[in-house]
């Protein structure tokens, strides 16, 4: 380190000791007191992290899953976006409260804790659920503009990839200004669910049963495990615990409680908003197509249907939502992949490189002409299968005291998480069964 660089670094330290003296210095104006901010002050300023990483749980894929639900089963799985939503909340705290105790994310720690074989297979199993994740965003972003501009599919998506990309840009500005963007897009999909239902009407008490009530079946696995992959995204695990370091800005136990807490509202308000626009998929897809008889096998006939079944605005407002859905998502995919690359192995790939090579099996299953509806399920059913490769290792990180410290998980808490890996796994080996053995 040269004579110029120490010698700035003095007068940083110089300058940040000054300031901290100053700010800690009674005010010497007569009758001035400190205002502690108010509490929805604090929870607005956490807010942020949870709402980018809940983008992931709304993104095309989940209009796929969401839609072949909806039209082939009516609202008998409902109880599956519930149930995902609550093991997401779950997911997202932890992966939360790791990035929070530690200042350092999941990837960083897999890498300094496990075995380099584990590590290898680890981030195999990460780029791949990245890929699988960005070929529905891409593809989702591409049909959004095609039904709304009639753009080719094929140009559609590399727009897709350029609008992100400048989605992504915002970021030299500040994590906050691209959290503002996400967060506007995810008020985009909600306005146009919330009127989607208003003009679907579906069968309240049918789906108050519904949601309650689970039921399952050989025919609706596949569709299950696939909402399950859709709303459970492994990328957004490791993504999680690098957002929350933005403002972790003190590392002394109470500070770090406190943004615990926060984060915990900022994670709860968010997966229930995506848990509500998940869930209005499916009515919407049940009351609209399968009360008519409407098995859907593409989003174009669900985008044409609506129009004369729901009218003009209802056609509209779906593909403005997949749009929206599709450029905040990639956004999101690259952010995790970034994050994925560079904790794992150490290698950071300027945004446009990702980009590219993400882009790429979208563009070849795109110019391959594929039932998208068909694609995107199989996407998620894939993330479903990475997803035990991101959960157990937070468990077992956010279980270990000398890591964690007193944030490690309780028994309560440990016996949740393996709780619903165990069932994931269950889940998967079950869809195997039933696939290749009937």
């Amino acid at each position: 380190m040269d004579a110029d660089h120490l010698d700035a670094t003095a007068v940083a330290i110089n300058a940040s000791t000054a300031a901290d003296a100053i700010a800690q210095a009674p005010s010497v104006r007569l009758g001035a007191r400190r205002r502690s901010p108010s509490t929805v002050s604090k929870v607005l300023k956490y807010m942020g992290p949870a709402f980018v990483v809940s983008v992931a749980y709304m993104d095309p894929g989940n209009f796929a899953t969401n839609l072949s639900a909806g039209s082939r089963f009516n609202y008998g799985l409902v109880w599956v976006i519930l149930w995902s939503n609550l093991f997401a909340i779950l997911l997202q705290t932890l992966s939360a409260k790791l990035g929070i105790a530690t200042g350092a994310n999941l990837p960083q720690h897999c890498r300094r804790l496990f075995a380099r074989p584990v590590n290898t297979f680890l981030w195999v199993v990460g780029v791949v659920a990245a890929m699988a994740t960005d070929l529905a965003e891409f593809l989702g972003g591409a049909l959004g503009l095609y039904l709304l501009f009639g753009i080719p599919v094929v140009w559609a998506a590399i727009l897709t990839g350029l609008l992100s990309y400048l989605l992504l840009a915002l970021d030299r500005y500040g994590q906050n200004f691209v959290e503002i963007a996400i967060t506007a897009l995810v008020s985009v999909i909600s306005a146009a669910y919330v009127v989607e239902l208003f003009l679907a009407k579906p069968v309240w008490p049918q789906v108050a049963l519904h949601t309650l009530v689970p039921s399952l079946n050989k025919d609706s696995i596949l569709v299950a495990v696939g909402m399950l992959g859709a709303t459970v995204m492994p990328h957004v695990i490791f993504l999680h615990s690098q957002l929350v370091q933005s403002r972790r800005v003190s590392r002394s136990l109470k500070a770090m409680r406190e943004h615990l807490f926060l984060e915990k509202v900022d994670v709860f308000v968010a997966m229930n908003t995506a848990f509500i626009i998940n869930a209005a998929m499916v009515l919407v897809s049940a009351a609209t197509f399968y009360s008519r008889g409407i098995a859907l096998d593409s989003i174009e006939v669900a985008h044409q249907t609506l129009a004369p079944l729901l009218g003009p605005l209802s056609s509209v407002a779906f593909a403005v939502a997949l749009l929206a859905s599709g450029l905040s998502s990639s956004a999101v995919g690259t952010m995790a992949g970034q994050v994925i690359m560079d904790g794992f192995i150490r290698v950071k790939l300027p945004v446009w490189a990702q980009r590219l090579i993400t882009m790429a099996p979208a563009l070849v299953i795109i110019s391959l002409g594929l039932n998208p509806v068909n694609v995107l399920v199989v996407s998620q059913v894939i993330l479903s299968f990475a997803l035990p490769a991101a959960i157990i290792p937070l468990l077992i990180i956010t279980s270990r005291r000398d890591v964690m410290g007193p944030f490690a998980n309780s028994g309560l808490t440990r016996a949740a998480g393996w709780g619903v890996a165990g069932l994931i796994i269950a889940l998967n080996a079950t869809l195997l069964w039933m696939t290749f053995l009937g």
